[in-house]
């Protein structure tokens, strides 16, 4: 039972904010260069005990999602570690996760009554 709630706990969404997206995608670049600067072929373990550490502190910053299963997975096919894999799903995963905490805030406040309550920036008439 508290394996559980401990499972949970640690995969949990967690509220999306600057200094855990800047902490995910700083952790990502490192990882990144690291097994770039390691080559093709790695050193023995290293690039999994990279991927792994990335994978539990990324989960750990952001929470969950989907997309970093098939990035930690194919981190462990040669060759892959040379892209840029870990930033481009840290970065996919925090445009997503704005543009969801985006749409709840929309949803938790009233409905714009005119144009003007969007409060979409306007630009000014041309003289």
């Amino acid at each position: 039972m508290k394996q559980t709630s401990a499972i949970r706990h640690f995969f949990r969404v967690r509220p999306f904010t600057a200094g855990r997206f800047a902490f995910a995608l700083a952790l990502a670049v490192a990882a990144d260069a690291a097994q770039l600067l390691f080559g093709v072929l790695g050193w023995a373990l290293t690039d999994q005990l990279i991927d792994l550490g990335t994978m539990v502190l990324t989960v750990g910053a952001l929470g969950f999602h989907p997309l970093l299963l098939p990035t930690f997975a194919a981190e462990f096919i040669p060759g892959i570690d040379l892209f840029p894999s870990w930033t481009a799903c840290v970065v996919t995963v925090g445009i997503l996760r704005r543009k969801t905490a985006a749409l709840s805030a929309m949803s938790n406040s009233p409905a714009p009554q005119t144009d003007r309550d969007l409060s979409i920036p306007r630009r000014p008439p041309i003289a």
